[in-house]
C-alpha cells in the first residue's frame, strides 16, 4: 500500500508540474531542440520497486554513478551499485530523450550492465530501457521501467535521484 501511495504522489506531482508548464507555454508536448551542454550529475544509486514480491529482492540499489549531459537530448552515464540480487553491478550507457511533456524528458537509455549471475554468468549484457528525466536547477531524477525477462531479469520501476555538480553551459 505504501508503494501505491508514493507512486500516486509522484504521478500527481509530475501531472501538476506538466499542467503548470503547459499553461505557461501553451504546449504540453514538444520535440526538444538539440543544443550543446556541459553538465555533470552525480547519483547515489537508485531505489527499485520490484514486481516479483516473492523473491526477496533488494530494493535499495545504493552505489555511485555519474551522468554527463553533453546535449539537451543526450547524456552519457556510468556507475556501480548493489543490484537486486545483492551483488555488485556496473553500468555504462547513453540517454537519448528527444521528447518533453512539460518538464519531463522522455526517451531511452541504452547500454550495458554486469554483475547479474543469472545473465551471462555475471558478465556484461546489453539493455535498452524506457527512461523519464526531470531536471530543475541542481536537482534531478531519472525513472526507469525494467521489464521482467524470464528468470534472468527482475522487473521493476526504479527511481534515481541526482545532483548537478558542474554546469559549464
Amino acid at each position: 500500500m505504501s508503494f501505491i501511495r508514493n507512486f500516486t504522489f509522484l504521478a500527481f506531482t509530475i501531472f501538476y508540474s506538466c499542467s503548470a508548464y503547459a499553461q505557461e507555454s501553451y504546449s504540453w508536448l514538444q520535440i526538444i531542440e538539440p543544443q550543446s551542454k556541459s553538465e555533470l550529475w552525480v547519483n547515489p544509486g537508485m531505489y527499485s520497486y520490484h514486481f516479483q514480491k516473492d523473491q526477496n529482492l533488494n530494493n535499495n540499489n545504493w552505489g555511485i554513478g555519474l551522468e554527463y549531459r553533453f546535449n539537451t537530448v543526450a547524456s552519457a552515464t556510468f556507475g556501480n551499485y548493489r543490484n537486486s540480487d545483492n551483488d555488485r553491478s556496473s553500468y555504462l550507457g547513453i540517454y537519448y530523450q528527444p521528447i518533453a511533456v512539460g518538464p519531463v524528458k522522455l526517451g531511452v537509455v541504452a547500454g550495458g550492465f554486469n554483475g547479474y549471475q543469472s545473465t551471462n554468468n555475471g558478465g556484461w549484457f546489453p539493455a535498452v530501457l524506457p527512461a523519464l528525466t526531470i531536471e530543475e536547477g541542481r536537482f534531478g531524477a531519472n525513472i526507469f521501467f525494467i521489464p521482467t525477462v524470464g528468470d534472468r531479469v527482475h522487473g521493476a520501476i526504479s527511481l534515481q535521484l541526482k545532483f548537478r555538480i558542474f554546469d559549464g553551459s
